[in-house]
């Protein structure tokens, strides 16, 4: 055992690899038997993850020695790597297929998203700009909102809230997407790029499109990438400065 403890502690990075991985599974298990894929399995490992970092105090679950590696596997910069890392798998070019419908739906899902966002962040007694801008960007998506939060200086505790915000908008999205597909025309790779700009949340939009037509998930998924990507861009810039210029 005190082998075990020593190979971990000195591979502790390679060690939280495993854990993570091992969460990822078990999620998409979950999601595929006892959900039967109406939560998507991203969702419930963000979740865990958020249920895990309550087991320690300042760094969540690396404060225990056996886990220190989350540390660094969750630190800034291997965060916004995934970040860049997901912007990047979409082409530009694709998106001029649907006009400019797919362009005004995302920089209007953006904007309406954070901006609902700061409205109930404001109900919920955030006066302070940090705050109000994290938990805005944290209703784009729950990637945008840590990113925004970061850069901004906000704190952990409201990091948590706008990540915790996204996951239930991601979870909306991929049980109500079937439910309303026939009433808005989802139906044909035009809306499903408009609905992906609209939405952004990628697991979400995907997994909902999934539950609705396999065939459209790639055009939603398409917009709803470069949503995560324009959501980094915006909340912790512009939009950072407009609630400034307000409050």
């Amino acid at each position: 055992m005190e082998l075990a403890y020593k190979l971990i502690d000195k591979n502790g990075l390679v060690f939280a690899f495993l854990v993570v991985g091992i969460i990822m599974y078990l999620s998409f298990l979950i999601s595929k038997h006892l959900f039967r894929k109406k939560i998507p399995g991203v969702a419930l490992a963000v979740f865990s993850g958020l249920i895990l970092a309550l087991l320690g105090s300042k760094k969540g679950i690396a404060d225990i020695p056996l886990f220190a590696g989350m540390a660094l596997l969750g630190g800034s910069m291997l965060r916004d790597f995934s970040v860049v890392a997901t912007a990047l798998g979409a082409d530009l070019s694709k998106i001029k297929q649907a006009g400019w419908a797919g362009i005004v739906s995302l920089f209007s899902g953006v904007f309406f998203s954070f901006f609902v966002g700061v409205f109930l962040a404001f109900l919920l007694g955030y006066r302070d700009v940090k705050s109000l801008t994290t938990i805005g960007a944290g209703a784009c998506t729950y990637i945008v909102g840590p990113i925004t939060g970061a850069a901004v200086g906000a704190s952990s505790d409201v990091i948590a809230i706008s990540i915790a915000i996204g996951v239930v908008k991601t979870i909306v999205a991929t049980i109500g997407t079937p439910l309303i597909a026939k009433t808005i025309g989802l139906d044909n790779p035009h809306s499903a790029i408009v609905f992906g700009g609209l939405i952004g949340t990628t697991s979400g939009v995907t997994a909902g499109l999934a539950a609705t037509d396999p065939k459209l998930v790639p055009y939603g998924a398409f917009t709803a990438t470069f949503y995560t990507g324009l959501g980094c861009l915006l909340c912790p810039s512009i939009f950072y400065f407009i609630l400034r210029a307000i409050f």
